[in-house]
């Protein structure tokens, strides 16, 4: 008897026995999962917890502190932002219209994946700073990109696009040509059917890669550090001042601070699928 004989209970029995015993692979994905990654972060919070509140009170009014998780964060809020929107515009002329080239823009799309840090950092330093070739056409205009707030966000959109485009694209091809054809015969603008046809269709998506390109952003060092100028209460991200936390041998702030980021981009990233679910329960998916 075939597989696609059977009843679909049992063929659904069938399908979730493909790799067998439950029991030994879940305790084996839970204790991966506890010493790759619960592990480290459950030491973090314990050496915070011995932080005394006059320690806590101290690291919160410090201006410099507040200044870089301000930009950390606020800057990777932004960068996604923006990668939300254009990422879909990418992964939208990627997948519906083919022009010569094609292939080889989608390759770079990939390619922030595959560059170190350091070396997309000094890129866009390169190309960004007042005698670089985008930045002294910037300059004249009063725009300074390199070693201000402005260069971070740059930074941050540069190794967060992939993450939405990569994320929306499958969706957009599984969109069938149909329905935006049937809005169409009914009277629908192009407008109502983006909004009304094709975003519900991509928006779980789109808000998975923006929730992925946030967390990429707000814990991008390499890249960012480059470009920044790392001015202290300026251009100085929150990764930055932990290192130099740890170099200047002040642990407890280092650590202290690492534990409000980690804290901080939890809370961000259980909004984002609070909303997930939401959205799937309101549309009955």
């Amino acid at each position: 008897m075939t597989t696609l004989a059977l009843p679909l209970s049992r063929r659904r029995s069938v399908a979730s026995s493909v790799i067998p015993g439950f029991g030994p692979t879940l305790g084996f994905t839970l204790f991966y999962l506890s010493l790759i990654v619960l592990l480290p972060l459950a030491a973090l919070l314990l050496k915070a917890a011995g932080t005394t509140w006059a320690q806590w009170a101290a690291l919160l009014g410090d201006s410099r502190v507040l200044a870089a998780l301000r930009l950390s964060f606020g800057g990777a809020f932004i960068a996604a932002l923006i990668n939300a929107v254009f990422g879909l515009l990418v992964a939208w002329v990627l997948v519906r219209y083919p022009f010569p080239g094609r292939k080889i823009i989608d390759a770079f799309v990939d390619l922030p994946f595959a560059l170190p840090t350091a070396v997309a950092g000094i890129a866009l330093t390169a190309l960004y700073a007042p005698n670089g070739w985008i930045g002294k056409l910037l300059l004249p205009l009063g725009i300074k990109v390199a070693f201000t707030p402005l260069g971070v966000i740059v930074a941050m959109v540069f190794i967060g696009l992939p993450f939405v485009v990569r994320t929306v694209e499958p969706v957009l091809h599984d969109v069938d040509l149909e329905l935006e054809e049937a809005a169409a015969s009914l009277g629908a603008t192009r407008l109502q059917t983006f909004i009304r046809v094709i975003l519900p269709a991509v928006g779980p998506s789109l808000l998975t890669g923006f929730s992925l390109a946030l967390a990429r952003a707000v814990g991008e060092y390499g890249s960012v550090i480059f470009i920044a100028g790392n001015l202290p209460g300026v251009s100085e991200i929150a990764p930055l001042l932990i290192i130099t936390k740890l170099e200047q041998y002040d642990y407890v702030g280092a650590t202290a601070l690492a534990a409000i980021m980690l804290s901080i981009s939890f809370a961000l990233l259980l909004t984002v699928n609070l909303l997930q679910k939401w959205r799937r329960q309101r549309l009955g998916w």
